[in-house]
């Protein structure tokens, strides 16, 4: 099966810390590791090891981070199509509490390929499944080319300008940037929520499905982002919405017993 994700990519570092601190408080951080994530090169390298490759369509700073960025998603089997902007890479922290829940500190202003960028968008035509974080509206209709289309409900104003059909949109239930009602031409809505699995619309019609026991020996980054990958990975080979959202929340505990979001 062919794969590929259009979006963003980010330089992340994760820091444990005994608590996220108060306003003006100060706490001490000891580094872990550091990695190109983000949700577009998250889902990238997950897709890549399922499928044994992934074309990922995205934009880098044409600096230290941004190079090594690339560098990074390529040894993890990633095939990167990539144009590198005269500004720094988008770069961020992530703080590792004692309960193993991250906090996101967001670094640089997001940067998504448009379809005037001299990328191969030709491979899209003969792609099975195609995840979007981002891009301009050419470039998400360059991408309705593959057979099945995921989305993510975070770009949902950039969805409404593309026009798109989309074949699920995916967000989750308990943050208010990925919350979703109605205006978008979906077939499929996917909302999680957490330990209590989640949602799935068809139409008018809401079905729950369960989350898979997990423990969280790791940290939760990368959860959402796998989950949404394992979504358009299961609908890519043709599983039903609850086979797909099953096969999707067992995915997303592969990340939950490391720091980060690759094994």
């Amino acid at each position: 099966m062919r794969v590929a994700v259009v979006g963003h990519t980010e330089w992340m570092e994760f820091l444990r810390v005994p608590k996220i601190p108060a306003a003006g408080e100060i706490v001490h951080g000891e580094p872990l590791l550091d990695v190109p994530a983000g949700g577009g090169a998250v889902a990238a390298v997950q897709l890549a090891r399922w499928a044994g490759g992934c074309d990922f369509f995205t934009v880098l700073g044409d600096d230290e981070l941004g190079h090594r960025a690339a560098q990074g998603l390529r040894a993890r089997g990633v095939s990167v199509h990539a144009v590198f902007r005269p500004r720094p890479q988008r770069r961020g922290l992530a703080l590792i509490d004692a309960q193993r829940e991250r906090t996101l500190i967001i670094l640089g202003e997001r940067m998504n390929p448009h379809a005037s960028d001299a990328l191969p968008w030709d491979r899209l035509s003969s792609t099975d499944a195609v995840y979007l974080t981002g891009g301009d509206p050419e470039a998400l209709r360059h991408a309705r080319r593959a057979r099945v289309v995921v989305a993510t409900s975070r770009i949902q104003p950039l969805l409404r300008d593309a026009a798109i059909e989309l074949d699920a949109l995916v967000g989750s239930a308990n943050d208010p940037m990925e919350h979703y009602e109605t205006g978008l031409d979906a077939k499929l809505v996917v909302r999680t929520d957490g330990a209590r699995g989640g949602s799935f619309q068809i139409g008018d019609a809401i079905e729950r499905y369960a989350q898979v026991p997990f423990d969280v020996t790791g940290d939760t980054y990368g959860a959402g982002d796998t989950f949404a990958a394992g979504l358009t990975h299961a609908l890519g080979e043709g599983r039903s919405p609850r086979e797909a959202c099953e096969a999707a929340a067992q995915r997303a505990t592969e990340v939950l017993d490391v720091i980060g979001p690759y094994r």
